[in-house]
């Protein structure tokens, strides 16, 4: 079974940022491979790994289940989407991804998460870390996508609407039961001073502050060219911020 880290927050926290340079610092201290997974219907993690994408597990499922894939002699539909479905698995050199999407129909994703949780417990056992970038909000919580995680991040950019949002996250694990050994909080795009006045809120959430990754010109930079966060030099501030949360976290 993979070290499983996740990431969760509402929109705009940097989760997929602090995603993308957790795979990168793995890849780079350990020289491991890595199972990265998409969960956020807006996705793009792949953008910030630099890696191509054929394919989503709702975009599968649509065409299967609206007959617009025919099936192949002697297979079964729920077989077919498990071809289906590792096929679409994007391969980088030392990180693979799978990739949720959008809703099936009608806004539902109850039938996607249902697969992406099945594959997810069936492929990590092939790799020794998994990284899961989740959707923004708490619904992947109450849906259970977010399970069997050893740490979780949850994110919060420098405001006081973000780190309650944080807490409520965290409240929301706790009634849930759902098994996660380790909890963090990792706040973004920090400037000087906005840590100091955040602090109050930040106690309140009762969740440990590992560590900020400040607002960094080279991650605009890359976002704005649409070149990789994971190609982010090693003299980047997120890189160097990043790295030191994993420390803190045990994870390096």
């Amino acid at each position: 079974m993979a070290f499983h880290i996740a990431a969760a927050g509402k929109g705009g926290t940097g989760k997929t940022t602090l995603c993308s340079l957790i795979i990168r610092q793995l890849i780079k201290t350990k020289n491991t491979t890595i199972l990265a997974v998409d969960a956020d219907a807006n996705a793009n993690l792949n953008e910030a790994l630099g890696l191509e994408i054929e394919g989503t597990i709702a975009e599968i499922l649509a065409r299967i289940y609206n007959n617009l894939d025919p099936l192949p002699a002697g297979m079964t539909k729920d077989q077919y989407v498990a071809y289906k479905v590792h096929e679409s698995l994007a391969e980088g050199d030392n990180v693979d991804l799978l990739v949720m999407g959008g809703p099936e129909g009608a806004g539902c994703y109850c039938y996607a998460n249902n697969i992406l949780r099945g594959f997810v417990a069936e492929l990590s056992n092939n790799y020794p870390y998994l990284v899961m970038d989740n959707e923004a909000g708490l619904e992947h919580l109450s849906r259970r996508t977010t399970q069997n995680v050893d740490v979780l991040f949850i994110t919060s950019d420098s405001s006081a609407r973000g780190i309650r949002s944080a807490g409520r996250i965290r409240e929301l694990v706790e009634n849930l039961s759902l098994d996660i050994k380790k909890m963090y909080l990792v706040v973004s795009r920090v400037n000087e001073g906005s840590i100091d006045a955040l602090m109050p809120e930040i106690e309140k959430t009762g969740l440990e502050l590992i560590g900020t990754i400040p607002a960094d010109k080279q991650v605009m930079e890359y976002d704005l060219l649409s070149k990789p966060l994971i190609s982010l030099p090693d003299h980047s501030p997120a890189v160097a911020a990043v790295d030191e949360i994993l420390k803190k976290a045990a994870i390096l």
